[in-house]
């Protein structure tokens, strides 16, 4: 029975310590750059929307490889909704980012559907380098399409040669990409693009082993 308390002791600590959760965040826990934060009652962090990108930095947190999932909710507002995280972050401008844009989940235009999830990584390669040299490589459609208005669910697995984006836990990812620089940054963020609030809830961070 002592045995057997130990090792459940063990698994517990070596399973904490791999993983962080962010149950009821606080404004300490963060460094927002050119946005207004708000933590609401059931612990959603939410910003506002101005214009260029925003950032709300973990500050008790670093993260190389291993999965990010988080709820994160935009809006269906056409150029007004670029909702995701940065991580492997060395400051405001140097980074890498997995952002959605809700506004075109389910638009009528083919080729605004495929516009729906968004890798880049600033300063070298924002999406319209990436549009232009690369069309269809980094940015894909969501399928099936969320509701553009409401919450969805994000994972996204980050490794050194891959990166993979799965949403509302489907099994097939709705991006994989390979990364296009090696920062050697840690930090993390939720991010926004131009003019775009944003909500956030369920952060659930785990290294990889």
């Amino acid at each position: 029975m002592h045995l057997n308390r130990k090792l459940l002791f063990l698994a517990l600590y070596f399973g904490a310590s791999n993983c962080f959760a962010q149950v009821k965040p606080k404004a300490s826990d963060f460094t927002v750059v050119n946005r207004q934060l708000n933590i609401k009652d059931d612990g959603t962090v939410q910003v506002n929307g101005v214009d260029n990108a925003g950032f709300v930095w973990l500050n008790n947190r670093r993260f190389t490889y291993g999965t990010i999932e988080f709820d994160v909710k935009g809006n269906d507002k056409l150029q007004g909704s670029f909702v995701g995280v940065a991580f492997h972050g060395l400051n405001d401008s140097t980074y890498e980012s997995i952002y959605f844009r809700p506004f075109n989940f389910k638009a009528d235009d083919a080729i605004r559907r495929s516009h729906g999830v968004q890798y880049i990584a600033p300063p070298l390669f924002d999406w319209p380098i990436l549009r232009e040299k690369y069309p269809n490589k980094y940015e894909l459609a969501v399928t099936p399409a969320p509701d553009p208005n409401g919450w969805f669910h994000a994972k996204i697995d980050v490794m050194a040669d891959k990166v993979s984006v799965y949403v509302n836990n489907s099994a097939t990812p709705a991006l994989v990409i390979t990364p296009l620089t090696h920062t050697g940054g840690t930090k993390i963020a939720y991010w926004v693009g131009f003019g775009s609030p944003g909500d956030w809830k369920n952060l659930k961070i785990t290294d990889k082993k």
